[in-house]
């Protein structure tokens, strides 16, 4: 068994900053990817950033440059950090990791969490 467990978000207003954490705890013998998503309402769930395990990253263009991910895969653990945030980030953001365990590999999400920019 794995659980994902996320932390962060909330009401923030524009122009403000934030920080979004995932612990990923269980039967893990290794993980390959990292990464945030997020869905609005009424949208398909749109990658945010992933980070792999030998550190290359990958951003949406809508966030690039105001945003940093990171991982720490001794802890299994990624962070998603997020500045000048604006009304349209608002979404529901949900944790993606891909898990090699007992039983081979797995895509695992998230329960998500609300981030919400008041403008």
């Amino acid at each position: 068994q794995v659980q994902l467990v996320e932390s962060g978000g909330g009401l923030v207003q524009a122009g403000g900053s934030l920080r979004l954490s995932c612990a990923a705890s269980g039967n893990i013998f290794s993980i390959t990817y990292m990464g945030w998503y997020r869905q609005a309402p009424g949208k398909q769930r749109e990658l945010v950033a992933g980070i792999f395990s030998g550190g290359i990253t990958r951003y949406a263009d809508s966030v690039k440059g105001r945003s940093t991910i990171s991982s720490d895969n001794a802890r299994n653990t990624v962070d998603l950090r997020m500045n000048s945030l604006k009304p349209e980030d608002t979404a529901v953001y949900y944790c993606n990791v891909f898990i090699y365990g007992p039983q081979g590999g797995n895509n695992y999400w998230g329960q998500g969490t609300q981030v919400t920019v008041s403008s």
